[in-house]
């Protein structure tokens, strides 16, 4: 009976260790939208006028663990609903690269993701960061 025992114990520390409490949001890859082609049938002015397009703000925020970097100043999580609602606003989106440090955890890729998908995002890049 007690070897029966000890193989139970062992198998439920065993799932214990690897399931997951919470499990990770589910995330949305979108791939970027198909510029609109311009009409070459008519050579020549055309009868609107051209506006010239501001680039977007592009915010480089790099990801630790439980921080973020954003030119040199270290921010917690506890301060990313600031950082986020102070990006960009509803007519120009601001852009987001995010370089992810080796000490970064996937919760924390998923906490900053799920908070800038609120926020006045246009688009957001992961890249891997370099220590």
């Amino acid at each position: 009976m007690t070897p029966l025992a000890d193989a139970m114990f062992q198998l439920l520390i065993f799932f214990m260790l690897t399931s997951s409490l919470t499990p990770y949001s589910l995330l949305t890859v979108q791939t970027p939208a198909e510029a609109p082609k311009e009409d070459t049938a008519a050579p020549g002015p055309s009868n609107t006028p051209s506006t010239p397009s501001t680039p977007p703000d592009v915010a480089i925020w790099t990801l630790e663990a439980e921080k973020i970097i954003i030119g040199g100043q270290d921010f917690t999580f506890d301060s990313l609903d600031a950082l986020a609602d102070a990006l960009g606003t509803d007519v120009a989106p601001a852009e987001v690269v995010i370089l992810v440090r080796d000490t970064a955890r996937v919760q924390d890729v998923t906490t900053v993701l799920a908070q800038l998908a609120n926020a006045n995002v246009g688009s957001v890049r992961v890249a891997q960061g370099v220590n």
